[in-house]
Order: structure tokens, then C-alpha cells, then sequence
């Protein structure tokens, strides 16, 4: 099942005569179950429910849904072109260990400038095999993606900073 990444932007979509905005809000593998409660959603469900709740939720008429079957979402998808290299990409979603991961990544290697949302973003406790087993939470693994991502060139941002972010500037 291909997981789907939503493209939204600064204005009211993306504009016919505009088709590669500044400022853009990808919203990563929006999927239902990982908003649930425990055990089905991931462990910061209610937290990070509230704060996408302060975003595009559904996608608006205008806006991009685009299908993608790896975790990177420019990989093999059209996000690329919507996305001019120098754009601001603002990312949310699920899972930061996977596709939060990568899409940051891949980001910052074609030039763009990167904001994640803390809180914004979550994953699932992590089971371990190696070296003794036992469980990583989620917080500690959101907290360690977020601290290889800023020292990679991604802004970590605070919700409190979202205002900001999309007004003009």
C-alpha cells in the first residue's frame, strides 16, 4: 500500500502562473491509525494531533496529494517538480525514523532550506534486537532523528514558531 505525502502551500495552493512556491508544508504518510490511541497509534498521538490540527489537515481541493512507495518522497514521485530546489520546505508527518527522515534529507541535497516541526512529527517504539534487546521509546528516537537532522543542516522549529513561518518574509 503506497503511502501518500500532501503538498501544501504559503497561499491558497499552488498557482497556475506560480507552480513552484518559496514556502512549502509537506505533510508525510497522513495516515488515520497513527493518530489512535495506544496501541495502534504511535505513543505521542494526542500531542501531535493537536498540533497538525493547527495545519492543512485535509488536503483542499487545489492542493497536491502525491502517492509514494519509498520513504524518501521526491524518490520516484513528482514532488520534485513542484518543489524548486531553492524553496523553504516545512515537514511534518510520520514516521520520523523513516519517511521524516529521508524527505528531510533529500531536501537539504537539492539546496532547499529545511524546517521540522517538533511535535509535530512521530514514530512508534522501536523493539531492538541487538545488543541485549529491550525497547526505545519513541520520544527518545524523535529526539535523536531531530538531532542528526539539525546537525545535517535542518532547522528544528518549535510550534509555537509556526505563525512565523508561513507569513511573508
Amino acid at each position: 500500500m503506497a503511502s501518500t505525502t500532501s503538498l501544501a502551500t504559503s497561499s491558497a495552493g499552488i498557482p497556475e502562473d506560480k507552480p513552484n512556491p518559496k514556502h512549502v508544508l509537506l505533510m508525510l504518510d497522513m495516515q488515520k491509525f497513527m493518530l489512535e490511541e495506544q496501541p495502534v497509534g504511535v505513543p505521542a498521538a494526542k500531542a501531535v494531533h493537536q498540533n497538525l490540527a493547527q495545519l492543512i489537515f485535509d488536503p483542499l481541493p487545489n492542493e497536491v496529494v502525491i502517492d509514494k512507495r519509498k520513504n524518501n518522497a521526491f524518490a520516484g514521485t513528482t514532488l520534485g517538480s513542484y518543489v524548486a530546489p531553492d524553496a523553504e520546505v516545512v515537514v511534518v508527518g510520520f514516521q520520523t525514523d523513516f519517511s521524516v527522515r529521508a524527505t528531510c534529507s533529500a531536501a537539504l541535497g537539492r539546496g532547499n532550506e529545511v524546517i521540522l516541526l517538533k511535535e509535530a512529527h512521530a514514530t512508534f517504539d522501536r523493539i531492538e534486537v541487538l545488543h541485549g534487546g529491550g525497547i526505545t521509546p519513541a520520544a527518545a528516537i524523535e529526539a535523536e532523528i531531530e538531532a542528526e537532522l539539525e546537525e545535517a543542516g535542518v532547522h528544528i522549529f518549535e510550534m509555537r514558531d509556526l505563525r512565523g513561518i508561513f507569513e511573508d518574509r
